[in-house]
């Protein structure tokens, strides 16, 4: 398999994934704890901007570099769409 064809194969396995212990036990075993804190972060930060949270209220309460912000807000504003859908389904799940 090519690299995109791989890449589709995880994504058709997270798509397909109903279960939460084994979706936490996947990402335990593709990242490091580090790694899956990383990425929970770079989520709350997307939350945090989305809410309209200052760069500098976020670094505070988050300790997340003001780099890592302005990726996350560049992304945010001008990525895929992954952390607007991301938003909209915990807002969704917040609302149930």
């Amino acid at each position: 398999m090519d690299k995109k064809e791989q890449i589709d194969t995880l994504v058709d396995l997270l798509v397909r994934a109903d279960n939460e212990g084994f979706v936490r036990n996947l990402l335990e075993d593709l990242f490091t704890y580090k790694e899956i804190g990383d990425l929970a972060s770079r989520l709350n930060v997307a939350l945090l901007l989305d809410n309209g949270v200052s760069y500098s209220e976020i670094e505070k309460q988050t300790g997340a570099s003001a780099t890592t912000i302005a990726r996350v807000s560049k992304c945010l504003n001008h990525g895929a769409g992954g952390y607007q859908e991301a938003i909209r389904i915990l807002k969704d799940k917040s609302v149930e």
